[in-house]
Order: C-alpha cells, then structure tokens, then sequence
C-alpha cells in the first residue's frame, strides 16, 4: 500500500515502476484496473490486495529455507530490502502492462509494449508466479540457507516435522488456497479462469501421486509427507502455466514435478550442502523452474495449450514456435535468478553486519518461540 504496488504496477521503466501511486493516491473505489480481455475491468482496490497478498506470500515462503536459526529483527529488515529492490522489479518486469483496451493497431501495439515490464515485453509467460513468487523466493531463500548457516545438531540430530498432522492440514489449506492464487490471476470469472482451476487440480494431484510413486521405489514405503510434499510440487510447477496449457499439458507438468522435485529435496540438496530447512529451493526453485519451462513448451497450440493472443488482430497468434518460447522462459528464469540472487546476498550481508543474522545456539537449542518470542506452541 505505501510503495510497492506503485513501484510494482506503474509505468516507469521496463525494470521497475514509478512512484506515481505511493499510498494508493489516486486509486479510489472508483478506479479500474485492466484484465486481459478488451472493455472488461475489474475494481483496482481488489486487484491492490490481489497483488499484496502474492508480495506478503513471496517474502513468507524466503524465510522456510532458514527456519529456527535467525534473528527475528534480521528477518524483518532483510524481508523490506528484498521486498523492495527483488520483489517489486521482477513483479513489474514480469507482469507490468498498460491492459489490452489501447492494443488497436501494430504502431499502438509497439508503443505500449514499450512501457511494458521487459520480460512482459519479450512475450514471457507466467500465469501466477512461477518466476515472480516460486523461483524469486527460492534463490533468497538458499542465499539465505548458505549465508545464515546450518542449525546446530543438523546431521546428528532428528529434524523430522512435529505434526505429521498439521503438515497435512497446511497442505490442503495451501492446496484449497492455490485455486484463488491460479484461477483468481485470470482477473475474470471466465474460460481461462476455469482452465487454470482445472490444471492446478490435475496437476497437484498427479505430482502427489508421482512423488508417492517415486518414493514407494526408493525407500520402499510411501508416505504422507512425501504425499504433501508432492501435491506442493505440483502446484509450483502448474503455477505459471496454468492459464496457458490445456489438461492434458497439465497432468504432465504435474507427473513431472513429483519426481523431478523430489530429486530436488534429496539429490540436489546433497550437491549443494545448504540446510534448506523446509525445503524452499528443492521444491519452489525446482518446480518453478521446471513449470516455467514446460510453459513454453505445453503453451503450444500443437499440444493443446492457448497460444498467444494477438490483441490487434483478436485472434490467437499465428506461427507459435516451441523453441523461441522456451528461450524467452529461460530468460525469463535467469534474470529472476540474478536479480534476486544479488540483492538477497547484498541484504543479508548488510543485514548481518548491523544486526547480526543467527541468534546465539542457547537460544536456538532452547527455541525460538520461547527465547524470541517468549511463547510456547504447546502447554502440557
């Protein structure tokens, strides 16, 4: 409210907004913002909070990667850097446009193009967050792993979760949550809404499936961790091709994500040597990073997908190549992790020289509800 949907969602330049709505001047119960359908809008106020809550879960899902090790004051300050000089770019150069309505002929096209985010721009496709929300997070998150270090008795110690019962419980809520997150960046209650509700229910579901499958092969049991952990993995990886990619592009996002994400929890967390404590880049970086990029291949007519839209010619695109989309995801995907990669390792670094980054290992051995907080999650 105070900044970043005007750094975020106004015009500026292609890498970030202006100030232009700093505490919402100007946006009124009145005020429309754009969909992507020409002459249909939608209240601005309610796309103000639609857009606030992915900012507030973005910055939420950095700090799992660190979990039980850090100072509380380090977590808030950190969380505004990231927030200002990560977030709120890559959401303009992600998603910033003027809207369909002004897209009348190809000279109108190409001079609103060019007010719109770069990555917008060069045509990168990210229905809900998987470069803005998955990938941007989980690089943080991993600088932050490295740079905060491990927790003290990782290796000798048991860290299995506490409630396999409340992990279930917050699964199906993030589950049940995620139609709004997918569904509800349609901006309409229309055919693409409905598509992207569709895929994000096919696509968690097989990832649930093919993770349980993965892991019943490896270890020999499955388990309902592994089942939540799956159905996550799923829903990262539909999330920015959800509004894109026909079913059956869907279920294959999904049967991939399971096995490639549970790689990503095991082999890949080995090769790296970072304590990701809940496993934000195995599961967000990886999924987000394999759903951007099967985007670019399932958004294909040919496979089922949508396309592109043609605004002047109102009319799916002609000529939708596989390959030139994949580059422009790939672009897509670095730039996020540059961008955030960089100012997470400047604002821990920054963080961590004012305020210090770890609480003492007394505090930590003893917990951070008690000796931060001064409150304990269960009386007995």
């Amino acid at each position: 409210m105070v900044y970043g949907y005007s750094l975020a969602f106004t015009e500026g330049n292609p890498f970030i907004g202006s100030f232009d709505k700093l505490f919402l001047k100007g946006v009124t119960p009145d005020s429309i913002a754009a969909t992507f359908s020409k002459g249909v809008g939608i209240s601005e106020l309610v796309y103000v909070a639609f857009q606030g809550a992915f900012a507030a879960i973005t910055v939420a899902l950095v700090l799992g990667a660190f979990a039980e090790r850090i100072k509380f004051s380090a977590v808030l300050v950190f969380s505004v850097i990231w927030f200002t000089f990560a977030y709120c770019p890559i959401a303009h150069i992600v998603w910033y446009w003027a809207g369909p309505d002004g897209y009348t002929s190809a000279d109108a096209a190409a001079k609103l193009n060019a007010t719109a985010g770069y990555m917008f721009n060069k045509g990168a496709l990210d229905f809900a967050g998987g470069t803005v929300v998955h990938i941007n997070a989980a690089v943080a998150g991993l600088v932050g792993a490295f740079m905060v270090g491990k927790r003290v008795g990782l290796g000798k110690e048991s860290f299995a979760p506490h409630s396999l019962t409340l992990t279930m419980i917050g699964a199906s809520l993030l589950w049940v949550g995620w139609f709004g997150f997918n569904a509800g960046s349609a901006l309409e209650a229309n055919g693409t809404a409905a598509l992207a509700f569709v895929n994000t229910w096919i696509a968690t579901a097989a990832a649930a499936l093919s993770w349980l499958l993965a892991e019943w092969l490896i270890k020999g049991k499955p388990s309902m961790l592994g089942a939540a952990s799956g159905a996550v993995a799923g829903l990262v990886a539909i999330t920015p091709a959800a509004g894109f990619v026909g079913v059956v592009g869907g279920l294959v996002i999904g049967l991939l994500a399971g096995v490639v994400c549970l790689w990503g929890v095991n082999g890949l967390k080995k090769l790296l040597g970072a304590d990701d404590a809940l496993d934000v880049f195995g599961v967000h970086g990886v999924g987000g990073i394999l759903g951007a990029l099967l985007t670019g291949v399932f958004a294909s007519p040919s496979l089922g997908g949508t396309g592109v839209w043609d605004y002047v010619a109102n009319k799916v695109a002609d000529g939708y190549s596989i390959f030139d989309q994949l580059i422009i995801q790939a672009t897509g995907i670095g730039m996020t992790i540059l961008i955030s990669g960089v100012v997470a390792i400047i604002a821990f670094w920054l963080v961590n020289m004012f305020i210090g980054l770890r609480v003492p290992e007394d505090e930590e051995r003893e917990g951070l509800d008690i000796s931060s907080h001064g409150e304990s999650a269960y009386h007995y």
